[in-house]
């Protein structure tokens, strides 16, 4: 599988945790219908993230579907390993195994070392299944240096989740040239700053009390100010790409002239049980997801940030 083959922006959502199957289906399919190439899904709401993955793969033809992320304390790394084999043997390269550490950590276990070990079971699993002609393609969630790390040496590349531009520039010169780097971001449709600042605090409330993501933002250069309060406008800001459609995907875009391959949107200010097709049709009119070229390509044609 080419990772270009995802398309330069793709879809990140947990709206499906909310949603029926049919309503699912639905969805997936008028996303591929309207260009977008990849789709990409948490585990954490309650559904599992492969059979989640074998839905959304069976309700569409070309789509790429990414578990962004599989918790891998939720899974034997013989079970992932076998679900792996499976969806890239079913769906020659439309499947990427995204995992993470995610859920409840283990006490006296760095996400790192659990990650480390987990990858090695995985790389030992023997099994009586049949190869698939495409290979399994897996990528890591990763934050600091070690885990990219790891993602370069150990996987294809990694995903990046509620970071700033300056991380993906930095994340690109720990991964190298070679390494897939995808970047998640929230974005929110509406102009005025007073109704998308609250709104955008209230999506971050999570990220902003934890301490793991709270380590994440000291080391991206954000002070206890900054995540005070539920949070500056410097962090807000930073960190949701809120404005006109034009100001959202001049934003998104950044991250790619910084060194990611590929942007997976959020739209956030969604209520659960509703969708946010209304703001996916809008965005990718506006990013011509059905006529995406390479990262490589735009970094060319728009030259190095700032």
């Amino acid at each position: 599988m080419r990772f270009e083959d995802l398309g330069t922006f793709g879809i990140y959502t947990f709206d499906f945790e909310h949603q029926p199957a049919a309503r699912m289906r639905e969805s997936v399919q008028e996303l591929e219908d309207r260009g977008w190439r990849a789709v990409w899904f948490p585990e954490l709401l309650g559904r599992e993230a492969f059979t989640h993955a074998g839905l959304l793969l069976a309700a569409t033809r070309r789509m790429r579907v990414v578990n962004g992320i599989a918790q891998i304390w939720s899974h034997p790394a013989a079970s992932t390993h076998g679900a792996a084999t499976l969806l890239a043997d079913a769906y020659p390269g439309r499947h990427v195994l995204g995992l993470g550490f995610g859920g409840t950590p283990r006490p006296g276990v760095t996400p790192l070392a659990a990650m480390r070990g987990y990858l090695d079971e995985l790389d030992r699993v023997s099994s009586p299944n049949p190869a698939p002609t495409t290979p399994i393609r897996r990528i890591l969630a990763a934050y600091g240096p070690k885990m990219l790390e790891l993602a370069r040496d150990r996987a294809a590349g990694a995903q990046t989740y509620k970071v700033n531009v300056a991380h993906t520039a930095r994340a690109r010169e720990i991964l190298g040239p070679d390494a897939f780097l995808a970047v998640e971001h929230a974005v929110l449709l509406e102009p005025d700053a007073a109704t998308a600042r609250a709104i955008a605090r209230e999506h971050l409330r999570p990220y902003l009390s934890s301490p793991y993501n709270i380590a994440k933002f000291h080391k991206l250069g954000y002070t206890d100010d900054d995540l005070a309060h539920g949070g500056s406008d410097r962090i807000v800001d930073d960190l949701v790409f809120w404005g006109t459609t034009e100001r959202i995907t001049e934003r998104l875009r950044e991250h790619l002239v910084a060194g990611a391959n590929h942007v997976t949107i959020q739209v956030i200010g969604v209520e659960p049980g509703t969708s946010a097709m209304p703001q996916w049709r809008e965005l990718g009119e506006a990013l011509e997801v059905g006529n995406q070229g390479t990262a490589m390509e735009y970094r060319r044609r728009r030259g190095p940030l700032g």
